[in-house]
């Protein structure tokens, strides 16, 4: 037999009455009893944070990670010969940004450095860490020398400049610690070259009937020569088998090393 609908009533209330009177009982400290022994997130501990190159080891001679470069600070003070050669950049159509200084440590450092991703049309892949003479050297080079010898020999523009190494801290291989003019931002290797016309020239040496390239790439280890102070590509030796290194090494009596 069901319960009539008044005494079921009569039931439900007297338990929710039990109930109320249950809590009102417990205390704060029983309802605190209730958490759990771990902090499940009301309070976070605070986690250092570090750059991602901070995770690289800080060997100064390895070179084969990325740099994570940042802006020049807004407070940085330039020499006035700096301050000059930024202004040719522009002159010369370069888009660039000024980076923090570099130190990492013995030789390999850059005071002023600047980040070239273009010179002109001419696209820079990836954007080269430099030092603002050897990007000044560099656009030179390109707009006066790279870009008509592609228009001669091809008719056409350039179109990207690969690069394999621009700033490095490294030592010249085989010097017994001295160091690479990487390391201090007046170097950069070219891998390959890459015209308007979808024509993409490896700058490793060319087979013998490549005319057209060959004549090309002579030009181009030639007519550095007259830019930059080193200019060594394939044919010197193996290391340089696939790629040109071009620096402004300062020496004596302006000898160039042109091989």
């Amino acid at each position: 037999m069901g319960l009539s609908l008044p005494r079921a009533r009569a039931i439900w209330c007297g338990g929710a009455l039990m109930l109320l009177a249950a809590l009102s009982a417990c205390t704060t400290d029983d309802v605190m009893s209730l958490r759990p022994d771990v902090d499940v997130g009301a309070q976070t501990a605070a986690v250092p944070t570090r750059g991602l190159q901070s995770l690289v080891p800080s060997n100064p001679m390895m070179s084969a990670y990325p740099r994570f470069n940042e802006p020049a600070p807004p407070t940085i003070t330039m020499s006035a010969d700096e301050i000059a050669c930024r202004r040719d950049l522009q002159k010369l159509g370069v888009q660039f940004r000024s980076l923090a200084p570099i130190d990492d440590g013995g030789a390999c450092r850059i005071d002023f450095p600047v980040e070239v991703s273009a010179i002109g049309s001419v696209r820079m892949k990836p954007a080269a860490t430099l030092s603002c003479d050897m990007a000044a050297t560099f656009a030179r080079w390109t707009r006066k020398e790279l870009v008509p010898s592609a228009r001669w020999r091809y008719l056409s523009g350039v179109k990207t400049i690969h690069q394999g190494s621009s700033y490095s801290c490294r030592n010249i291989r085989g010097s017994r610690g001295k160091p690479s003019q990487h390391s201090v931002g007046n170097a950069l290797d070219i891998m390959r070259i890459e015209l308007n016309n979808g024509k993409d020239i490896d700058v490793r040496k060319p087979g013998w009937f490549a005319f057209r390239q060959r004549g090309f790439l002579n030009n181009v280890r030639a007519d550095g020569c007259d830019y930059f102070t080193t200019v060594l590509g394939p044919g010197y030796d193996y290391d340089h088998r696939n790629h040109f290194h071009f620096d402004i090494m300062p020496r004596r009596n302006g000898y160039v090393a042109c091989k």
